[in-house]
């Protein structure tokens, strides 16, 4: 289409992603206040809950009955990185592990050989609203990897580097950005090796702005996602808010704002290059390892649910915190 521009493509439920991402999705949930149980202090008349996908006065309830949010499941194979830039995500999982993350957190979980977690969104407030905005995002593992034991680590918002330019911002979650570098993901992930060159930037740009994206060291696969704001332009190419773009990975990026800020996260990485299959929450190689998985799944529950609700939620006065399969925990303000 143009010399940084290879296709523009409109944002759906979940987004388009290119090798090595299988899947991203992205949350903006107007909560109200919450009751006493963490949920929402409003009326759940005309949801279908258990599956309610559907925006209605502005949220969603997604899986859950009470509390919004994703409970007990199932993940083989990959990883799920989850970005929480408003609000907060309660995970717990079938290793014992459990925690409380938002407002610019970070969790970086490798499902690996298999796990269940759930992922809940508690209303902690009850006197005013609870605002969500939260990404999630599928990084696949390769062949060689996708039986590696799970883990799970938190980028802590402290601990992610933001480069303030003129007229932007950019978190650097994953990668590196002008050689600052981001806190190291899961071990066995592919993001570990820097020859990959995966990157996850959370990008803002203030509005009337001219800003550059430098370009990729290698040739990667790049896209740029628009998620807020009114209109930018590239190479001349206006685009819409709600696109994304795919990017020629070995040329700089100018785009130019409008009258508004604009928001985007950007995905890159080396293509992974292998047969991808996926059934539901599991993600390998062929049909025969998706049927073991499923064997294995129904034989083990990857090591059962230790908690006694499948929307497992922490006492609201819990703060930010991260407990670990072998009892470690971590404590944030």
């Amino acid at each position: 289409m143009t010399d940084s521009i290879i296709s523009i493509f409109p944002l759906g439920f979940p987004w388009q992603t290119q090798d090595p991402f299988l899947f991203a999705v992205y949350h903006l949930d107007h909560y109200p206040k919450g009751n006493e149980e963490m949920g929402p202090d409003a009326s759940l008349e005309g949801r279908v809950l258990g599956n309610d996908f559907t925006i209605k006065d502005g949220w969603r309830m997604y899986h859950g009955q009470s509390i919004p949010g994703f409970p007990a499941h199932p993940h083989r194979g990959f990883e799920t990185i989850t970005i929480v830039n408003k609000g907060f995500c309660d995970h717990s999982d079938s290793l014992g592990a459990a925690g409380r993350f938002g407002e610019g957190d970070v969790q970086w979980m490798t499902a690996g050989s298999g796990v269940q977690h759930s992922e809940m969104f508690p209303l902690l407030h009850t006197d005013k609203d609870n605002p969500l905005e939260l990404f999630q995002i599928w990084l696949n593992l390769p062949k060689a990897s996708k039986y590696v034991p799970p883990h799970f680590k938190m980028l802590w918002h402290e601990e992610i580097p933001v480069i303030e330019e003129e007229g932007a911002t950019v978190k650097v979650i994953a990668g590196n950005y002008k050689n600052t570098t981001a806190p190291a993901p899961a071990p066995d992930s592919w993001a570990a090796d820097s020859a990959n060159e995966v990157a996850i930037w959370n990008i803002h740009v203030e509005a009337n702005t001219n800003f550059t994206l430098p370009q990729a060291l290698t040739e990667v696969s790049r896209t740029l996602y628009f998620y807020e704001g009114s209109n930018i332009e590239i190479d001349g190419q206006q685009v819409h808010i709600n696109h994304g773009i795919q990017l020629r990975p070995r040329t700089d990026v100018m785009l130019k704002t409008a009258d508004k800020s604009a928001h985007f996260i950007l995905l890159q990485g080396k293509p992974i290059a292998e047969p991808v299959v996926q059934h539901g929450p599991f993600v390998m190689n062929t049909q025969e390892e998706i049927r073991a998985t499923m064997k294995d799944y129904g034989l083990t529950q990857f090591g059962g649910w230790p908690w006694r609700y499948p929307d497992q939620v922490h006492s609201r006065e819990k703060g930010r915190f991260a407990k670990y399969p072998d009892g470690t925990v971590v404590e944030r303000e």
